[in-house]
């Protein structure tokens, strides 16, 4: 039986990485790379260094290429579902073809696997067609959430409060359903306007182009959106968080 890892590899610090995603690292015999182009190519390049210093030889990589998602259709969500189909057909193709029986391939994640990321939903696309059986095994990592909250000091939760995770689309759509909430791929600032909330917002979190701002979202809204754009058109690509709470208000005795 092939066996297959989707590791966790933290938000981008080397150092994220966990004891147990360092073993399996160690453990695998084939790292499977879905590359997404030159302008994402640092984060291929992470993925390199991890195995090069983690890895255990001999161990192959193979390499496929991201397929083309269409970011400008209104239909998101039938968007989102046939990039995922064509992107795990090119992933079965490479366990298919480069994983041995007996074998361990991996596919190392970014932040964790269970926080806004495709793969375990390809993982079980793949598995639902019945072209390859394997055996799986997740290993978390340190999600973008987690790094955010770290470097700006503060807590994720408050005390017998609710935490909402979402999209910046839904964002938009719904506002903020909870008191606290935490809003991931926002290329469209969706927090503008939400006068009664702070925001804690980080970019490119564990790396050298790391950018943090807090504080009303009054004060440093603009300022965000700018930083945004403009690390946006320097890089060619952007990843954000941010953790909205709302302020609370003056108590009237």
């Amino acid at each position: 039986m092939k066996r297959l890892l989707v590791i966790g590899i933290g938000a981008g610090d080397p150092d994220h990485l966990t004891l147990q995603a360092a073993k399996a690292i160690a453990a695998t015999d084939v790292f499977f790379i879905v590359d997404k182009g030159e302008a994402k190519h640092e984060l291929i390049e992470l993925r390199h260094e991890l195995i090069k210093e983690h890895g255990r030889p001999p161990y192959r990589i193979a390499e496929a290429r991201d397929p083309e998602r269409d970011r400008t259709t209104p239909a998101y969500t039938d968007a989102v579902a046939d990039w995922r189909s064509r992107r795990a057909l090119a992933c079965e193709t490479l366990i298919a073809e480069e994983l041995g029986e007996n074998q361990t391939g991996a596919f190392l994640v970014w932040g964790d696997p269970g926080v806004y990321d495709s793969t375990l939903a390809i993982v079980e696309e793949i598995l639902d067609r019945g072209n390859v059986s394997f055996d799986y095994e997740v290993i978390p990592g340190i999600s973008a959430v987690a790094a955010l909250t770290a470097r700006h000091r503060t807590s994720l939760t408050q005390v017998g409060r609710p935490v909402h995770l979402t999209t910046g689309r839904r964002l938009a759509e719904d506002g903020p359903t909870a008191d606290d909430t935490v809003v991931m791929l926002d290329a469209h600032s969706s927090y503008i306007g939400l006068d009664d909330y702070t925001i804690y917002w980080g970019a490119y979190l564990g790396t050298s182009d790391e950018l943090l701002v807090s504080g009303p979202v009054t004060e440093v809204g603009d300022r965000i959106r700018e930083l945004r754009a403009s690390a946006r058109t320097r890089k060619g690509w952007i990843m954000d968080t941010y953790l909205l709470r709302r302020t609370p208000r003056p108590r009237q005795d």
